[in-house]
């Protein structure tokens, strides 16, 4: 049964164990568990994530995790962590927050928060963002609004309370990332058109080569590294984070769910299209027997999931803000849509754009989507 409310006093207990980890993880289970939107994550999934031996962050990232414990029940969870690979900003060491769950109970919220800024403040933090968890490469943002919506695969969840509880301990906008809902198949609008015959001739649109895949996965991390430099937060994938992340789409998805653009045949852009894992697991509880498993590789790879998400997206640099650029991207959305309605697909999240990338929200929104769920990173000064 689900709990809102406690009295007692908050104890925080540092996550140095299996059995505390394992807790840590469960807690999600009792918090949503009044909320018929929410799906449960993949306990074995969570666990690696979380696992220094198993998730490669690990070789650039420091962290720490902690469970708030009142009147004998876990009621809220954080972490704090620094990257290694994020640079200071205007001279400010930045640390993060992230896996942030609470009760909605403003203390059980402040002895966590408090105790993750302590942990950061010992190491000479200047200033905290977050949630992150635990990269920008992975879940980042607190939802604060769409909370009606299920989840989509790695997109974050959150209750209604919890930007309150977080500006109460001093925390404030730093940006907004959107999420979009797009109906499939869209129409193809005029401008889509022109700029594609416009370029025909140099662009080329294929799927990602699985002959090839170790050297496709080169071009996929140097596309986007190069295509988000310039993105607030900002932190590149790792030659071995990429090779991990890789690992999974192999198994996930078939080759024409990744699209690579070529312009005079040389990589330029590409998309990534996963099925909706939560769509698929909804009805398991985050429990990998091996009824779960025959059902998820049944739904994943025989009827394949009705929505899907659109995670990773990028267009060089030297090609973005321009007719070229807008082309390009429109070329790999389109190309990865033949793909999807093929599969029977009528619904995808395009997640996260940052809400002053003013250029792809024309995209977007040029062909049908429309911005259904707001995340905010927010930021405090130590």
């Amino acid at each position: 049964m689900a709990y809102s409310h406690s009295r007692g006093a908050v104890t925080i207990v540092a996550v140095n164990s299996r059995a505390r980890r394992a807790r840590f993880i469960a807690l999600t289970h009792d918090l949503y568990a009044d909320r018929p939107e929410w799906v449960a994550p993949i306990r074995l999934e969570r666990s690696l994530h979380l696992s220094e031996k198993h998730n490669p962050v690990f070789t650039h990232l420091t962290w720490q995790a902690w469970i708030a414990v009142q009147d004998g029940r876990d009621v809220g969870r954080i972490t704090a962590q620094i990257d290694a690979l994020r640079p200071p900003e205007n001279n400010q060491r930045i640390g993060f927050f992230g896996m942030f769950e609470t009760i909605d109970d403003p203390r059980a919220s402040a002895a966590l928060i408090a105790t993750a800024q302590a942990w950061l403040d010992e190491r000479d933090i200047d200033r905290v963002q977050g949630p992150f968890n635990l990269t920008i490469n992975d879940e980042c943002g607190l939802l604060i609004d769409g909370f009606d919506t299920p989840p989509m695969m790695m997109m974050p969840h959150g209750r209604d309370y919890y930007l309150a509880h977080l500006e109460a301990q001093g925390y404030t906008k730093a940006v907004d990332m959107l999420a979009y809902w797009l109906p499939l198949p869209f129409e193809r609008p005029r401008v889509m058109q022109r700029l594609l015959a416009r370029y025909a001739k140099r662009i080329h649109i294929r799927p990602i080569d699985r002959k090839h895949y170790a050297d496709d996965l080169v071009v996929l991390r140097d596309i986007f590294n190069d295509a988000w430099a310039n993105n607030w937060g900002f932190v590149p994938f790792t030659e071995a984070e990429f090779d991990d992340l890789g690992s999974t789409l192999k198994l996930l998805i078939d080759d024409e769910l990744v699209q690579i653009a070529e312009v005079d045949g040389e990589p330029a852009a590409f998309i990534v299209a996963l099925p909706n894992l939560n769509e698929a697991a909804r009805d398991i509880n985050g429990r990998l027997s091996p009824l779960a498993i025959a059902k998820l590789l049944w739904r994943l790879k025989v009827r394949f999931p009705k929505s899907i998400r659109v995670p990773l997206m990028g267009v060089r640099q030297r090609y973005q803000n321009s007719p070229m650029g807008a082309a390009l991207a429109y070329g790999v959305i389109g190309a990865v849509e033949q793909a999807l309605v093929a599969r029977g697909v009528n619904a995808s999240e395009l997640s996260w754009i940052l809400d002053d990338n003013q250029g792809m929200r024309d995209i977007i929104e040029s062909i049908g989507g429309h911005v259904y769920k707001t995340y905010r990173m927010l930021e405090k000064r130590l």
